[in-house]
């Protein structure tokens, strides 16, 4: 951990994509106010794109292709079958905008979800990469007091939990005890733009009820 409490060790590298294989197209602006991020946001609009984070007047928009989406919510529903099936309080809010002027750091998850009555921030927030050099998101999440973070990445999942102020890598959830990360990877792994989706979470919840 460096003397501003971050992490030591991140998420790894994604892999080199090409454009043509579906790599998320971003754009690093350096040196961008907390008021022209604002301006930004609400230029946008409704749009749900690009995918807007800042940090310390670093602001990264991303473009998602379809892979990304398509593993996002894939990952996304599988997520909400085991809480349903669990009978675990799972509520989910998308990529709504999270934001701390004062820490001068925002972002907008893949998904985000609050597993507690009374949350003020997300309990769980998912984020695919598919791509590198972009802001610092773990960072902006320790500023905004995210208590786990998902990272996927080059086909696994890479769990981060804030313990005294840090990010801490662990290999298993606290917001969702009990799931299984390995086989969400393989079940994302396996699935494709073909893939019967309802069919292959029917038979991930028939084999949690098992």
């Amino acid at each position: 951990m460096d003397n501003m409490g971050r992490v030591a060790s991140a998420p790894p590298t994604p892999l080199s994509w090409n454009v043509d294989d579906g790599r998320d197209q971003v754009v690093l602006l350096r040196n961008v106010t907390w008021e022209q991020y604002g301006a930004i946001d609400r230029a946008r609009g409704a749009a749900p794109e690009p995918l807007i984070a800042y940090l310390d007047g670093d602001l990264e928009l991303v473009t998602t292709s379809g892979q990304h989406e398509r593993i996002k919510k894939m990952l996304g529903r599988l997520v909400e079958i085991y809480a349903l099936t669990k009978e675990l309080r799972l509520d989910g809010f998308g990529h709504a905008t999270l934001r701390r002027k004062a820490r001068r750091a925002g972002a907008e998850p893949d998904e985000w979800y609050k597993t507690r009555k009374g949350s003020k921030v997300p309990d769980l927030a998912i984020e695919i990469v598919f791509t590198s050099g972009g802001v610092d998101k773990l960072e902006i999440y320790r500023r905004i007091g995210v208590p786990e973070i998902w990272f996927w990445v080059n086909g696994k999942i890479w769990v981060y939990q804030l313990t005294r102020g840090a990010y801490e890598q662990r290999t298993q959830s606290a917001a969702l005890p009990g799931i299984d990360l390995g086989e969400l990877e393989r079940i994302v792994a396996a699935s494709d733009d073909d893939t019967d989706q309802v069919r292959v979470l029917r038979a991930y919840q028939v084999r949690l009820q098992g």
